[in-house]
């Protein structure tokens, strides 16, 4: 990880260009004009592609360890950006929907909607399941894949959840239970014909989160690369295997920050998350907001403005004004290793490994494309 005095700037996602946003058009062959020079040469003629989102595997910790792990190593391409912020929530949802976080609105793991802090992942609030109350296609009412209906292939458990409805809506679900039957689904779905197989897997996150990047993400990262050598075994002549993810990873341990009684008395509420937290005003204490943030987390955090975000084009462009209300006023985006942590959300004090911010690590994640063999 660089230093804090390393890290000057945000690295902000290449909309437009070799982003994950981007990712979906330029395989389904809706981007337009000729494939993009980003899109390694052997996916621009493939007959059927398998688009695998590994998620948490960031580029620059793959690039450390692809000496023990053969089948990634052997991957063809590069690195993309992810977007703002790196957090799940948003960036699978501009993986599945080919859309900017400003289009399809999807802007953080913890979210303002309505007047309640929707957590997206669970698509609940204090006030529990919120299915009903705020339903999904109110909030991103764009379907995945172009609305192509191609199918996913992704845990079995994640069908009924407004999360997957909200990134993944339209798209023909196929559950797998473990590791190996992914592998068989998508098999099957090549051999029915299918020109375009999606399918996630989420283990290197959970790992990361829970322990961090040592040795049981070694490990993890070497089952995965079994997972992908056994992907390419199956594959027809013609097809192609796309390897990408929505994140890196920064290692933050017990390094976490809580908002000081100062800044919590300019403060309403809290969204966002850890390293992307998001601060709203309290009514009359905007203009000191900003300022007492920076003298408390400027150090270690890039201390921005709503304004200052969407003028710099951090989300991809104009945000409708019901979607830019889902942001606080001020963000604390932090580029140490650390985390800001909201009172009310006590789950993430147990995170090991984080993202959400626009450091490298979590910024740059990998491209990679194999043939069949």
């Amino acid at each position: 990880m660089a230093s804090i005095e390393q890290i000057t700037a945000p690295t902000l996602p290449d909309y437009g260009g070799a982003c994950i946003s981007s990712l979906v058009p330029a395989l389904l062959g809706r981007a337009g004009g000729p494939a993009p020079g980003w899109l390694p040469d052997l996916v621009r003629h493939a007959e059927q592609v398998v688009l695998l989102t590994l998620d948490g595997l960031g580029w620059r910790q793959l690039q450390g360890r692809l000496g023990r792990l053969p089948a990634l190593a052997a991957g063809i391409g590069g690195s993309l950006t992810s977007v703002a912020p790196t957090t799940t929530a948003t960036a699978l949802t501009s993986l599945g929907t080919g859309l900017v976080p400003a289009r399809h609105g999807i802007l953080g793991y913890r979210m303002l909607v309505g007047g309640e802090i929707l957590n997206v992942l669970r698509w609940s609030t204090e006030h529990g399941d919120a299915r009903t109350r705020i339903p999904v296609h109110s909030v991103q009412p764009v379907a995945a894949f172009g609305g192509s209906g191609a199918p996913s292939v992704t845990r079995g458990d994640f069908a009924s959840t407004g999360f997957t409805a909200a990134h993944l809506g339209g798209s023909d679900l196929v559950g797998w239970a473990v590791p190996s039957s992914m592998v068989v689904e998508v098999r099957r779905l090549l051999r029915d014909g299918k020109r375009f197989v999606y399918a996630y897997y989420d283990g290197i996150d959970k790992v990361a989160h829970r322990f961090g990047l040592g040795e049981h993400y070694d490990a993890e990262l070497q089952f995965v690369d079994g997972l992908v050598a056994d992907l390419v075994d199956v594959l027809p002549p013609g097809a192609v295997l796309v390897v990408t993810s929505d994140h890196g990873q920064v290692d933050v341990g017990e390094a976490v920050r809580m908002p000081s009684p100062e800044l919590m008395g300019c403060v309403a509420l809290l969204s966002g998350e850890g390293r992307f937290r998001w601060l709203h005003a309290r009514e009359g204490a905007a203009a000191d907001l900003q300022a007492v943030a920076q003298a408390d987390h400027g150090d270690e955090a890039w201390v921005v403005s709503r304004q200052e975000m969407v003028e710099e084009g951090w989300f991809g462009g104009t945000l409708a004004p019901a979607v830019a209300a889902r942001l606080g006023d001020v963000a604390l985006v932090a580029r140490a290793p650390v985390a800001f942590l909201d009172p009310a959300d006590t789950g993430e004090t147990r995170l090991a490994s984080r993202h959400g911010s626009l450091t490298p690590d979590e910024m740059l994640v990998p491209l990679l494309a194999w043939p069949a063999p």
